[in-house]
C-alpha cells in the first residue's frame, strides 16, 4: 500500500521515515523494504540496533528513535498509531512532529482506530481513507469461538485443554507455523513446557525475553513450529500459512482491538491468503463478539468496494 508513495518521494530526492511503536514491526518491515528498494540503503533503528545509519534516505524506526532527529524527513508514516506506548506518550507524539520538515506529509496507519480517531473522521476534522481489503484480494480470516472449559484449573493440574491440544496437533502435523496467544506472561513458560511433548522445539516469548529477537527469527525460518506469546506479538509478524489461537480469550487483556490485531496475523501472504483464527474461551465476551463483527464488517465493505475477488 505504501510502496508507490515511498517510491515517488525517493525519486524526488526526499527522505522518508516509517515510524512504529514496536521493535518487532521494524524488524518485519526493514528487510521487506530493502527488497523492494534495493538501490538504496534502508536503515533499521531501534533500541540496541546495530544499524546506526541515521542519515539514510529511507528509515524504519521505533518512535523512540525519532528523538534523535530534527526537521529531517519530507514524508513521515506513523504505523500502528493505536499501539502502546505511542498512543499514551505525548513525548513520542512530539518526537514525530519534530523529526518532520516544516512542510512535510504525515500519514497515520492503523487497523484499529480508537473512538477519538473515529470521531475526528466522522466530523471531518481528520482526513482519512478506509482500506477494507488486503492487497491479495482475499477476505480477512473470521475468528471461530471454541469453549475450552476452565483452562486455569486445567493448568493447576498440569493439563492443557483437550480441544486446544487437538487443534494444535492438527496444524503441527501439517507443518504450519502457529501463534498461541495467552493473557499473561506468567503462563508462557508453563504452557510451553506442557506443549513440549507435541514438539520439543516449541518455545515461548515475551516482551522482556532476552532471546526474543532470536526466537522470532527462528520462528520465521521454521526452526520453531509454535510460539506461545502475549499481545506483544499481536502486530508486525507476517508468515506464510500462519495459524492463530488465543487461550483465555475471555480475559480483559484481550480487548476488541487486541483480538482484531491478533486475527490479522493470519492470511497475510499472497501465496497462502487463508489461515485459521480461533478464540478458545471459558465464556464469550462482548469484546470477542465485537472483534468478530468488526472483521466481518471489513470483509463486507471490501466486497462492496470490489476489493475481494
Amino acid at each position: 500500500m505504501l510502496f508507490y508513495g515511498i517510491n515517488e518521494a525517493l525519486q524526488k530526492g526526499e527522505r522518508v521515515c516509517i515510524a512504529t511503536p514496536r521493535t518487532d514491526v521494524v524488524l518485519e518491515l526493514a528487510p521487506r523494504l530493502q527488497e523492494v528498494f534495493p538501490y538504496i540503503k534502508v536503515a533499521a533503528l531501534y533500541g540496541g540496533s546495530v544499524d546506526k545509519e541515521k542519515d539514510a534516505v529511507l528509515v524504519v524506526a521505533t518512535t523512540h528513535q525519532l528523538l534523535r532527529y530534527y526537521r529531517a524527513f519530507h514524508v513521515m508514516v506513523v504505523d500502528e498509531i493505536d499501539a502502546f506506548p505511542y498512543c499514551v506518550d505525548q513525548m513520542l507524539q512530539y518526537a514525530v512532529k519534530q523529526a518532520m520538515k516544516e512542510r512535510a506529509a504525515r500519514i497515520y496507519l492503523t487497523a484499529t482506530p480508537d473512538e477519538t480517531w473515529k470521531r475526528k473522521l466522522r466530523k471531518g476534522k481528520q482526513k482519512g481513507v478506509i482500506v477494507s481489503g488486503r492487497y491479495h484480494r482475499h477476505p480477512l480470516p473470521v475468528p471461530l469461538f471454541c469453549w475450552c472449559g476452565n483452562w486455569k484449573k486445567n493448568l493447576i493440574h498440569k493439563r492443557i485443554p483437550r480441544v486446544l491440544l487437538q487443534w494444535l496437533q492438527t496444524y503441527l502435523n501439517k507443518k504450519f507455523p502457529i501463534f498461541l496467544f495467552v493473557p499473561h506472561v506468567r503462563y508462557i513458560e508453563e504452557i510451553s513446557l506442557l506443549l513440549k511433548p507435541l514438539n520439543n522445539r516449541i518455545e515461548g516469548v515475551h516482551a522482556e525475553d532476552p532471546g526474543r529477537k532470536e526466537k522470532i527469527a527462528a520462528f520465521r525460518k521454521g526452526e520453531i513450529p509454535l510460539l506461545v506469546t502475549t499481545t506483544i506479538l499481536e502486530r508486525g509478524v507476517t508468515l506464510k500459512n500462519l495459524q492463530v489461537a488465543v487461550l483465555g480469550a475471555e480475559e480483559e487483556i484481550f480487548s476488541e482491538s487486541a483480538l482484531v490485531q491478533i486475527a490479522g496475523r493470519a492470511g497475510r501472504s499472497s501465496e497462502a491468503p487463508y489461515g485459521e483464527v480461533i478464540y478458545f474461551h471459558y465464556g464469550k465476551t462482548e469484546a470477542m463478539v465485537r472483534a468478530k463483527k468488526h472483521i466481518q464488517g471489513m470483509n463486507k465493505n471490501a466486497e462492496e468496494q470490489g476489493l475481494i475477488d
